[in-house]
């Protein structure tokens, strides 16, 4: 099936253009969440953040793994870019307040300047969503149909439609 592209040439190098911070974003978010996740970092995160005031702290260690890990997965696929922007903006907003603000901005000094950059790039995306390339677009293709139909639906969406594209 190919690809046909309606836009002029500065569309489509900003769609291309939100490719490199979704797989950056993902990737980072993936590895934390993980980190936060396996074996017996539950439990040792879980402490940590007990010490932070974040209680109970096993719960939400688990919470906020589960959080990176979906909003890393959703971000590099492309699907739910605008909800995994949101955790990412969430968990970062936490971190930067329990953990880094008070060590400044120098991350060699454990400060904020990565969580920054993590949350700069999590509000483009909360803003521009995911793109031409990438998974949702494929879906809501799929929901809109072709031909007749695909016009109509623009005009008058489905509520499956009008869902899909808040997901954005």
């Amino acid at each position: 099936m190919a690809l046909a592209v309606e836009w002029n040439g500065a569309r489509l190098r900003k769609d291309l253009a939100l490719i490199p911070p979704r797989a950056a974003l993902g990737a980072s978010m993936v590895f934390h969440g993980l980190g936060k996740l396996r074996g017996q970092a539950p439990e040792q995160v879980g402490g940590w953040f007990e010490s932070l005031g974040i209680k109970p702290g096993k719960h939400f260690a688990v919470a906020t793994g589960i959080a990176e890990l979906f909003a890393g997965a959703a971000a590099i696929a492309g699907l739910w870019t605008r909800p995994a922007a949101l955790a990412v903006l969430v968990t970062q907003a936490v971190a930067l307040g329990k953990v880094h603000g008070k060590n400044g901005f120098d991350i060699t000094k454990g400060g904020y300047e990565y969580n920054i950059a993590l949350m700069c790039i999590a509000a483009t995306l909360l803003v521009a969503g995911p793109g031409l390339f990438s998974a949702h677009e494929g879906m809501e293709r799929l929901v809109e149909g072709r031909g007749a139909k695909k016009f109509l639906r623009k005009a008058r969406p489905s509520p499956l439609l009008r869902f899909v594209k808040l997901l954005k």
